[in-house]
Protein backbone atom coordinates (compact mmCIF):
# COMPACT_ATOMS: atom_id res chain seq x y z
CA UNK A 1 0.00 0.00 0.00
CA UNK A 2 2.68 2.18 1.04
CA UNK A 3 4.30 1.27 -2.82
CA UNK A 4 1.37 1.95 -4.56
CA UNK A 5 0.39 5.25 -2.23
CA UNK A 6 3.94 6.69 -3.66
CA UNK A 7 4.01 5.45 -6.90
CA UNK A 8 0.65 7.52 -7.12
CA UNK A 9 2.37 10.61 -5.71
CA UNK A 10 4.72 10.34 -8.30
CA UNK A 11 2.23 10.21 -10.90
CA UNK A 12 0.42 13.39 -9.05
CA UNK A 13 3.67 15.28 -10.21
CA UNK A 14 4.31 13.95 -13.57
CA UNK A 15 2.43 16.46 -16.22
CA UNK A 16 1.64 15.75 -19.42
CA UNK A 17 1.00 18.75 -22.04
CA UNK A 18 -2.87 18.55 -21.62
CA UNK A 19 -2.85 18.70 -18.05
CA UNK A 20 -0.42 21.45 -17.62
CA UNK A 21 -3.03 23.48 -20.35
CA UNK A 22 -6.01 22.40 -18.53
CA UNK A 23 -4.49 23.45 -15.19
CA UNK A 24 -3.19 26.57 -16.73
CA UNK A 25 -7.16 27.86 -17.90
CA UNK A 26 -8.10 27.92 -14.19
CA UNK A 27 -5.64 29.60 -12.43
CA UNK A 28 -5.20 33.05 -10.19
CA UNK A 29 -4.74 35.23 -12.89
CA UNK A 30 -7.63 33.41 -15.25
CA UNK A 31 -9.99 33.50 -11.78
CA UNK A 32 -9.08 37.30 -11.34
CA UNK A 33 -10.26 37.98 -15.01
CA UNK A 34 -13.18 36.10 -14.13
CA UNK A 35 -14.68 38.06 -11.10
CA UNK A 36 -13.83 40.87 -13.18
CA UNK A 37 -16.48 39.38 -15.76
CA UNK A 38 -18.92 39.01 -12.78
CA UNK A 39 -18.61 42.64 -11.68
CA UNK A 40 -19.11 43.85 -15.36
CA UNK A 41 -22.29 41.32 -15.38
CA UNK A 42 -24.17 43.23 -12.76
CA UNK A 43 -23.36 46.44 -13.93
CA UNK A 44 -25.79 45.46 -16.25
CA UNK A 45 -28.43 44.91 -13.64
CA UNK A 46 -27.72 47.87 -11.93
CA UNK A 47 -27.76 49.94 -15.55
CA UNK A 48 -31.18 48.06 -16.96
CA UNK A 49 -33.53 50.01 -14.12
CA UNK A 50 -35.71 53.14 -14.32
CA UNK A 51 -35.10 55.58 -11.83
CA UNK A 52 -36.66 54.49 -8.35
CA UNK A 53 -39.99 56.30 -7.49
CA UNK A 54 -39.40 58.69 -4.25
CA UNK A 55 -42.16 58.68 -1.49
CA UNK A 56 -42.48 61.90 0.68
CA UNK A 57 -44.37 62.10 3.72
CA UNK A 58 -44.75 65.86 5.01
CA UNK A 59 -46.19 67.99 7.87
CA UNK A 60 -46.30 72.00 7.34
CA UNK A 61 -48.93 74.50 8.80
CA UNK A 62 -48.06 74.38 11.88
CA UNK A 63 -49.23 77.30 14.03
CA UNK A 64 -46.71 77.98 16.63
CA UNK A 65 -48.52 80.92 17.58
CA UNK A 66 -52.19 79.80 17.83
CA UNK A 67 -51.84 76.04 19.14
CA UNK A 68 -52.74 72.81 16.98
CA UNK A 69 -55.69 71.75 18.61
CA UNK A 70 -56.29 68.48 20.84
CA UNK A 71 -56.90 65.16 19.46
CA UNK A 72 -55.09 62.51 17.41
CA UNK A 73 -52.44 63.99 15.87
CA UNK A 74 -52.74 62.27 12.61
CA UNK A 75 -57.00 62.87 12.56
CA UNK A 76 -57.59 66.03 14.38
CA UNK A 77 -54.60 68.25 14.85
CA UNK A 78 -54.78 71.56 12.46
CA UNK A 79 -51.31 70.17 10.99
CA UNK A 80 -51.30 70.36 7.06
CA UNK A 81 -50.10 65.91 7.01
CA UNK A 82 -49.22 65.24 3.26
CA UNK A 83 -47.79 61.94 1.55
CA UNK A 84 -46.85 61.73 -1.78
CA UNK A 85 -44.96 59.68 -4.69
CA UNK A 86 -42.76 61.21 -7.44
CA UNK A 87 -40.93 59.05 -10.58
CA UNK A 88 -38.69 60.75 -13.15
CA UNK A 89 -39.55 59.48 -16.73
CA UNK A 90 -36.51 59.26 -18.35
CA UNK A 91 -36.59 60.87 -21.95
CA UNK A 92 -34.26 60.01 -24.97
CA UNK A 93 -33.64 56.48 -24.65
CA UNK A 94 -31.09 57.06 -21.81
CA UNK A 95 -31.95 53.43 -20.17
CA UNK A 96 -31.55 51.46 -22.94
CA UNK A 97 -28.01 53.43 -24.28
CA UNK A 98 -27.08 52.85 -20.61
CA UNK A 99 -27.96 49.34 -20.61
CA UNK A 100 -25.94 48.76 -24.04
CA UNK A 101 -23.20 50.58 -22.43
CA UNK A 102 -22.75 48.09 -20.02
CA UNK A 103 -23.84 44.83 -21.92
CA UNK A 104 -20.28 46.00 -24.36
CA UNK A 105 -18.19 46.70 -21.69
CA UNK A 106 -19.18 43.12 -19.79
CA UNK A 107 -18.67 41.94 -23.51
CA UNK A 108 -15.19 43.56 -22.97
CA UNK A 109 -14.77 41.60 -19.73
CA UNK A 110 -15.82 38.39 -21.50
CA UNK A 111 -12.85 38.73 -24.09
CA UNK A 112 -10.34 39.72 -21.41
CA UNK A 113 -10.89 36.18 -19.95
CA UNK A 114 -10.07 34.89 -23.27
CA UNK A 115 -7.21 36.80 -23.91
CA UNK A 116 -5.82 36.46 -19.78
CA UNK A 117 -6.65 32.22 -20.61
CA UNK A 118 -4.62 32.39 -23.94
CA UNK A 119 -1.63 34.94 -22.48
CA UNK A 120 -1.89 31.61 -19.51
CA UNK A 121 -2.35 28.96 -22.13
CA UNK A 122 0.78 30.33 -24.12
CA UNK A 123 2.87 30.63 -21.12
CA UNK A 124 2.31 27.31 -19.76
CA UNK A 125 3.44 25.88 -22.65
CA UNK A 126 6.49 27.30 -22.92
CA UNK A 127 7.09 26.78 -19.20
CA UNK A 128 6.35 23.39 -20.29
CA UNK A 129 9.02 22.70 -22.72
CA UNK A 130 11.19 24.41 -20.90
CA UNK A 131 10.99 21.98 -18.05
CA UNK A 132 11.34 18.82 -20.73
CA UNK A 133 14.47 20.41 -22.38
CA UNK A 134 15.92 21.15 -18.77
CA UNK A 135 15.11 16.98 -17.87
CA UNK A 136 16.47 16.06 -21.33
CA UNK A 137 19.53 18.51 -21.03
CA UNK A 138 19.93 17.04 -17.48
CA UNK A 139 20.36 13.60 -18.51
CA UNK A 140 22.96 14.63 -21.94
CA UNK A 141 25.10 16.44 -19.51
CA UNK A 142 25.19 13.41 -16.44
CA UNK A 143 25.72 11.03 -19.42
CA UNK A 144 28.48 13.22 -20.58
CA UNK A 145 29.75 13.77 -16.86
CA UNK A 146 29.84 9.79 -16.69
CA UNK A 147 31.99 9.54 -19.98
CA UNK A 148 34.09 12.05 -18.47
CA UNK A 149 35.05 10.38 -15.03
CA UNK A 150 35.64 7.13 -16.65
CA UNK A 151 38.11 8.93 -18.88
CA UNK A 152 39.53 10.05 -15.34
CA UNK A 153 39.69 6.81 -13.52
CA UNK A 154 40.90 5.52 -16.58
CA UNK A 155 43.88 8.02 -17.07
CA UNK A 156 44.51 7.49 -13.53
CA UNK A 157 45.19 3.86 -14.13
CA UNK A 158 47.09 4.42 -17.13
CA UNK A 159 49.32 6.73 -15.46
CA UNK A 160 50.25 4.34 -12.13
CA UNK A 161 50.98 1.68 -15.18
CA UNK A 162 53.54 4.52 -17.02
CA UNK A 163 51.46 4.11 -19.99
CA UNK A 164 50.12 8.21 -19.44
CA UNK A 165 51.97 11.13 -19.23
CA UNK A 166 50.83 13.05 -15.95
CA UNK A 167 49.52 15.89 -18.03
CA UNK A 168 47.48 14.12 -19.61
CA UNK A 169 45.69 12.77 -16.42
CA UNK A 170 45.60 16.17 -15.02
CA UNK A 171 43.54 17.07 -18.05
CA UNK A 172 41.16 14.31 -18.28
CA UNK A 173 40.76 15.25 -14.57
CA UNK A 174 39.60 18.58 -15.33
CA UNK A 175 37.28 17.62 -17.75
CA UNK A 176 35.82 15.55 -15.57
CA UNK A 177 35.50 18.26 -12.63
CA UNK A 178 33.79 20.64 -15.83
CA UNK A 179 31.45 18.10 -16.69
CA UNK A 180 30.67 17.75 -13.01
CA UNK A 181 29.85 21.45 -12.70
CA UNK A 182 27.60 21.55 -15.62
CA UNK A 183 25.57 18.87 -14.22
CA UNK A 184 25.30 20.98 -10.85
CA UNK A 185 24.28 23.66 -13.07
CA UNK A 186 21.83 21.54 -15.11
CA UNK A 187 20.01 20.70 -11.66
CA UNK A 188 19.89 24.02 -10.51
CA UNK A 189 18.11 24.97 -14.23
CA UNK A 190 16.05 22.11 -13.84
CA UNK A 191 14.56 23.51 -10.43
CA UNK A 192 14.51 27.41 -11.96
CA UNK A 193 12.01 25.58 -15.06
CA UNK A 194 9.88 23.37 -12.49
CA UNK A 195 9.05 26.56 -9.98
CA UNK A 196 8.15 28.71 -13.07
CA UNK A 197 5.58 25.98 -14.04
CA UNK A 198 4.57 25.33 -10.74
CA UNK A 199 3.62 28.98 -10.75
CA UNK A 200 1.65 28.80 -13.18
CA UNK A 201 -0.34 26.03 -12.44
CA UNK A 202 -0.19 26.77 -8.95
CA UNK A 203 1.62 23.63 -7.85
CA UNK A 204 4.28 25.56 -5.56
CA UNK A 205 4.12 23.25 -2.79
CA UNK A 206 5.35 20.26 -5.03
CA UNK A 207 7.21 22.40 -7.46
CA UNK A 208 10.77 20.57 -6.88
CA UNK A 209 9.27 17.37 -7.86
CA UNK A 210 7.25 18.77 -10.72
CA UNK A 211 8.21 16.50 -14.01
CA UNK A 212 6.90 17.04 -17.51
CA UNK A 213 6.20 13.90 -19.22
CA UNK A 214 5.55 13.56 -22.98
CA UNK A 215 7.15 14.04 -26.45
CA UNK A 216 8.15 16.73 -28.49
CA UNK A 217 6.12 18.08 -31.48
CA UNK A 218 6.79 16.20 -35.05
CA UNK A 219 9.28 18.59 -36.56
CA UNK A 220 7.33 18.58 -40.01
CA UNK A 221 4.28 20.25 -37.68
CA UNK A 222 5.21 23.83 -39.59
CA UNK A 223 3.00 27.28 -39.59
CA UNK A 224 0.74 26.85 -42.58
CA UNK A 225 -0.10 30.22 -43.86
CA UNK A 226 -3.70 30.73 -42.50
CA UNK A 227 -6.88 30.90 -45.53
CA UNK A 228 -7.85 34.17 -43.60
CA UNK A 229 -5.33 35.80 -41.79
CA UNK A 230 -7.59 38.89 -41.24
CA UNK A 231 -9.97 37.01 -39.64
CA UNK A 232 -7.43 35.08 -37.34
CA UNK A 233 -6.54 38.90 -36.03
CA UNK A 234 -10.41 39.78 -35.70
CA UNK A 235 -10.70 36.58 -33.89
CA UNK A 236 -8.00 37.56 -31.34
CA UNK A 237 -9.29 37.91 -27.66
CA UNK A 238 -7.80 41.39 -27.11
CA UNK A 239 -9.15 42.70 -30.55
CA UNK A 240 -12.37 41.39 -29.50
CA UNK A 241 -12.13 43.36 -26.33
CA UNK A 242 -10.82 46.64 -28.41
CA UNK A 243 -13.93 46.44 -30.73
CA UNK A 244 -16.57 45.87 -26.88
CA UNK A 245 -15.25 49.11 -25.36
CA UNK A 246 -15.30 51.19 -29.19
CA UNK A 247 -19.41 49.95 -29.10
CA UNK A 248 -19.48 50.70 -24.99
CA UNK A 249 -17.57 54.05 -25.98
CA UNK A 250 -20.23 54.88 -28.59
CA UNK A 251 -23.08 54.00 -26.82
CA UNK A 252 -21.68 56.66 -23.65
CA UNK A 253 -21.63 58.91 -26.48
CA UNK A 254 -24.91 58.58 -27.64
CA UNK A 255 -26.03 58.91 -24.14
CA UNK A 256 -24.56 62.05 -22.97
CA UNK A 257 -25.99 63.27 -26.32
CA UNK A 258 -29.18 62.17 -24.67
CA UNK A 259 -28.72 64.96 -22.32
CA UNK A 260 -30.16 67.29 -24.29
CA UNK A 261 -33.30 65.75 -23.77
CA UNK A 262 -34.53 66.57 -20.04
CA UNK A 263 -36.26 64.03 -17.68
CA UNK A 264 -39.88 64.79 -16.62
CA UNK A 265 -40.27 63.93 -13.08
CA UNK A 266 -44.47 63.37 -12.03
CA UNK A 267 -45.75 64.00 -8.49
CA UNK A 268 -48.78 63.73 -6.58
CA UNK A 269 -49.71 64.11 -2.76
CA UNK A 270 -52.66 63.56 -0.53
CA UNK A 271 -53.34 66.32 1.68
CA UNK A 272 -55.19 66.03 5.30
CA UNK A 273 -55.60 69.15 6.75
CA UNK A 274 -58.85 69.03 9.41
CA UNK A 275 -61.21 71.97 9.43
CA UNK A 276 -60.46 72.52 5.80
CA UNK A 277 -60.38 69.47 3.91
CA UNK A 278 -59.21 65.92 4.84
CA UNK A 279 -58.87 65.08 0.95
CA UNK A 280 -56.77 67.61 -0.65
CA UNK A 281 -54.58 66.11 -3.96
CA UNK A 282 -51.77 68.08 -5.87
CA UNK A 283 -50.03 67.44 -8.71
CA UNK A 284 -46.12 68.12 -10.01
CA UNK A 285 -44.24 68.20 -12.69
CA UNK A 286 -40.25 68.76 -12.21
CA UNK A 287 -38.03 69.54 -15.38
CA UNK A 288 -34.69 70.78 -15.63
CA UNK A 289 -34.24 74.48 -17.56
CA UNK A 290 -31.15 73.82 -19.90
CA UNK A 291 -30.14 77.86 -19.42
CA UNK A 292 -26.98 78.81 -20.89
CA UNK A 293 -25.25 74.97 -20.60
CA UNK A 294 -26.41 71.57 -22.80
CA UNK A 295 -24.04 69.03 -21.34
CA UNK A 296 -21.37 70.36 -23.50
CA UNK A 297 -18.69 69.11 -21.27
CA UNK A 298 -19.92 65.26 -21.17
CA UNK A 299 -20.63 65.35 -24.47
CA UNK A 300 -16.84 66.57 -25.15
CA UNK A 301 -15.45 63.90 -23.14
CA UNK A 302 -17.39 60.87 -24.77
CA UNK A 303 -16.69 61.97 -27.80
CA UNK A 304 -13.03 62.11 -26.30
CA UNK A 305 -13.09 58.30 -25.14
CA UNK A 306 -14.73 57.38 -28.03
CA UNK A 307 -12.02 58.07 -30.32
CA UNK A 308 -9.83 57.32 -27.84
CA UNK A 309 -10.90 53.72 -27.99
CA UNK A 310 -11.18 53.62 -31.98
CA UNK A 311 -7.61 54.31 -31.54
CA UNK A 312 -7.13 52.02 -29.19
CA UNK A 313 -8.65 49.44 -31.80
CA UNK A 314 -6.26 50.00 -34.02
CA UNK A 315 -3.14 49.92 -31.67
CA UNK A 316 -4.18 46.68 -30.91
CA UNK A 317 -4.94 45.03 -34.44
CA UNK A 318 -1.68 45.95 -35.75
CA UNK A 319 0.42 44.63 -32.83
CA UNK A 320 -1.84 41.61 -33.20
CA UNK A 321 -1.20 41.09 -36.97
CA UNK A 322 2.72 41.95 -36.12
CA UNK A 323 1.94 39.33 -33.70
CA UNK A 324 1.02 36.96 -35.81
CA UNK A 325 3.67 37.34 -38.51
CA UNK A 326 6.36 37.06 -35.71
CA UNK A 327 4.97 33.70 -34.25
CA UNK A 328 4.30 32.10 -37.77
CA UNK A 329 7.91 32.93 -39.08
CA UNK A 330 9.21 32.02 -35.93
CA UNK A 331 7.35 28.55 -36.18
CA UNK A 332 9.00 27.87 -40.16
CA UNK A 333 12.06 29.29 -39.47
CA UNK A 334 12.94 26.90 -35.86
CA UNK A 335 11.13 24.29 -37.88
CA UNK A 336 14.33 24.38 -40.30
CA UNK A 337 16.86 25.16 -37.31
CA UNK A 338 15.46 21.78 -35.71
CA UNK A 339 15.62 19.68 -39.04
CA UNK A 340 18.64 20.89 -39.88
CA UNK A 341 20.29 19.54 -36.72
CA UNK A 342 18.39 16.37 -36.34
CA UNK A 343 18.52 15.41 -40.09
CA UNK A 344 22.35 16.49 -40.50
CA UNK A 345 24.44 18.10 -37.95
CA UNK A 346 23.85 16.28 -35.17
CA UNK A 347 24.04 12.50 -36.56
CA UNK A 348 27.28 13.95 -37.94
CA UNK A 349 28.79 15.13 -34.81
CA UNK A 350 28.23 11.60 -33.30
CA UNK A 351 29.49 10.03 -35.84
CA UNK A 352 32.73 12.25 -35.51
CA UNK A 353 32.84 11.38 -31.73
CA UNK A 354 32.38 7.96 -32.36
CA UNK A 355 35.12 7.49 -34.70
CA UNK A 356 37.31 9.32 -32.09
CA UNK A 357 36.76 7.11 -29.07
CA UNK A 358 37.83 4.24 -31.63
CA UNK A 359 40.89 5.76 -32.56
CA UNK A 360 41.82 6.97 -29.00
CA UNK A 361 41.56 3.18 -27.53
CA UNK A 362 43.83 2.13 -30.49
CA UNK A 363 46.22 4.83 -30.00
CA UNK A 364 45.64 6.29 -33.34
CA UNK A 365 44.32 9.73 -31.82
CA UNK A 366 45.70 12.13 -29.40
CA UNK A 367 43.95 13.10 -26.08
CA UNK A 368 43.52 16.70 -27.53
CA UNK A 369 41.82 15.69 -30.34
CA UNK A 370 39.47 13.35 -28.28
CA UNK A 371 38.48 15.77 -25.88
CA UNK A 372 37.92 18.13 -28.86
CA UNK A 373 35.57 15.65 -30.59
CA UNK A 374 34.01 15.02 -27.50
CA UNK A 375 33.30 19.26 -26.50
CA UNK A 376 32.21 19.38 -30.22
CA UNK A 377 29.54 16.67 -29.60
CA UNK A 378 28.28 18.49 -26.06
CA UNK A 379 27.77 21.58 -27.43
CA UNK A 380 26.18 20.03 -30.45
CA UNK A 381 23.68 18.03 -28.62
CA UNK A 382 22.56 21.09 -26.48
CA UNK A 383 22.02 23.14 -29.23
CA UNK A 384 20.10 20.75 -31.03
CA UNK A 385 18.12 20.78 -27.84
CA UNK A 386 17.73 24.21 -27.81
CA UNK A 387 16.62 24.26 -31.85
CA UNK A 388 14.11 21.54 -30.67
CA UNK A 389 13.01 23.67 -27.85
CA UNK A 390 12.64 26.74 -29.84
CA UNK A 391 10.70 24.85 -32.67
CA UNK A 392 7.93 23.28 -29.99
CA UNK A 393 7.69 26.21 -27.71
CA UNK A 394 6.57 28.39 -31.43
CA UNK A 395 4.63 25.48 -32.96
CA UNK A 396 2.26 25.81 -29.75
CA UNK A 397 2.73 29.48 -29.55
CA UNK A 398 1.10 29.12 -32.94
CA UNK A 399 -1.35 26.59 -32.82
CA UNK A 400 -2.87 28.38 -30.04
CA UNK A 401 -3.36 31.32 -32.27
CA UNK A 402 -4.71 29.54 -34.99
CA UNK A 403 -6.13 26.42 -34.03
CA UNK A 404 -5.78 26.05 -30.14
CA UNK A 405 -8.72 23.14 -30.30
CA UNK A 406 -5.97 20.98 -31.59
CA UNK A 407 -3.59 20.96 -28.43
CA UNK A 408 -6.63 21.42 -25.85
CA UNK A 409 -8.33 18.45 -26.92
CA UNK A 410 -8.75 15.98 -24.29
CA UNK A 411 -6.56 13.19 -23.82
CA UNK A 412 -7.66 10.17 -24.45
Amino acid sequence: MALACQAHAQADRSLTLGQTLQAARNNLDVALARHALTASQADITAANHAPLPVLTAKMSAIDLQNGVGGGNVLRDKRIDKSIGLDWTWERGNKRELRTLAAQRAADAAKADVDDVQTQQLLAAHAAYFDLLAAQERLEQVSAIERSAAQLATTAARRVRAGDLAAQDEARTSIEAQRALADVQAAQLERQRAALALALIIGREGDAGALTARGDWPALDAAAASPADFAALVDARPEVRAAQARVQAAQAVRDGTEALKRNDITWGASLDHYPGTSTRLLELRLQMPLQWGYSYQGEIGRAQAQYAQAQDALEKTRRAAGNEMLRLQQEAMSSAQRAQGYQGGILPRARQVAESAETAYNKGALSLTDLLDARRTLRATQLDALDARTDFAKAAGAWQLRTRPEALLAPTP
